[in-house]
């Protein structure tokens, strides 16, 4: 077995707590002897931001604080996206928290100079739970798969009604994710930054794949477009649980955008199939987690809003999957992404 990737870009940890030290004492007024301890690399997590866990520790007015941390920096030469979006994913936190429409962790300060670590930064506050990692697949190992049937039920129809939270935010609130003037939002939003991005790849061989798949996506344009924000990798995943299998947060919005509300629904419900559905690609069904459609019955009910073509959503979240499949293989100099697979996935 392969070593398990733990982030695109590594440092010494010990010159990043010294770092942080400093930098937090500014941020923390009337507090001594500040330290950071417990370092680490999450694993089975995300791979287009370096993420590293700590503890902050200090004495304040003569008592022992703590603060458990999580610092996100941005990428340097690992870009996994065609859009730098690293202020706005801090900014949406801070509406998310900020007006309880979603559980996110607490974002806590943002540094923009990137002389202390190389590149911009922020932390946030680090929940306690666990998330269905990728790395091993959750769906064969782990304390997903150890669960039962109820267990995951429950979990399912939280992760779902999170998901669906996501449309009760006011886009009036998240204009600062508008895109350029002629793709400002909806579903022209989410297009144009996937044309660029088939455009951004066009030197691999398997992009005229990527473009044949977008020409009989644009061929055949959907009727329903209902606005909404966009939180870009939706999944659970990307979400963590307590003991008890609710909700504690979710996490990674570093794509996200004003495209509209079928967006997150159709990654949801497509990687939901691929990694624990009926056709999982792990041959491993969990039973209790709801269907297809369950999922949409329940996003619906809860946001109001219709799912109506939402077979060419989900059509479009494997070109999305696709791009991305590409650009890491690119980076990392890997052909994992077989051409035959995109084809079969693109239906080419």
């Amino acid at each position: 077995m392969s070593d398990v990737i733990v982030a695109p870009e590594t440092r010494d940890l010990d010159i990043l707590a010294g770092k942080l030290a400093g930098w937090m004492a500014g941020k923390l007024p009337g507090a001594s002897n500040v330290r950071i301890v417990n370092l680490d690399y999450p694993k089975g997590a995300g791979q287009s931001h370096e993420t590293i866990l700590f503890d902050a520790l200090w004495v304040e007015g003569g008592e022992e604080r703590s603060q458990g941390c999580v610092v996100r920096i941005k990428p340097a030469s690992f870009t996994v996206f065609p859009d730098n979006l690293f202020d706005e994913q801090y900014r949406v936190m801070k509406v998310l928290h900020d007006g309880g429409y979603v559980r996110v962790a607490r974002p806590l300060w943002m540094e923009e100079d990137p002389s202390l670590l190389g590149q911009p930064f922020f932390v946030m506050e680090k929940k306690q739970g666990r998330v269905p990692v990728s790395i091993p697949p959750y769906a064969k190992s782990g304390w997903l798969s150890e669960a039962t049937p109820a267990q995951r039920r429950h979990l399912w129809e939280g992760a779902v009604r999170q998901l669906a939270a996501i449309q009760r935010v006011p886009v009036a609130e998240v204009q600062f994710l508008a895109g350029p003037d002629h793709a400002r939002d909806g579903l022209a939003q989410e297009w144009d930054k996937y044309t660029r991005f088939v455009e951004w790849v066009k030197e691999d061989p398997r992009a005229e794949l990527l473009e044949a798949c977008r020409q009989r996506l644009l061929a055949s344009w959907p009727k329903n477009q209902p606005e909404g924000m966009v939180w870009g990798d939706a999944r659970i995943g990307n979400m963590m649980f307590d003991d008890n299998f609710d909700v504690v947060a979710v996490m990674d919005w570093e794509q996200p955008s004003l495209g509209g509300a079928l967006h997150d629904l159709a990654w949801f419900c497509t990687l939901a199939e691929t990694m624990h559905g009926k056709r999982s690609q792990y041959g491993a069904w969990l039973e209790g987690m709801g269907t297809r459609e369950e999922t949409v019955a329940l996003w619906e009910e809860i946001c109001g809003k219709s799912a109506a073509d939402l077979e060419w959503y989900e059509d479009f979240t494997q070109l999305k999957m696709s791009c991305t499949g590409v650009r890491l293989d690119m980076l990392r100099g890997t052909d994992m992404v077989k051409a035959e697979f995109i084809r079969e996935r693109l239906k080419i």
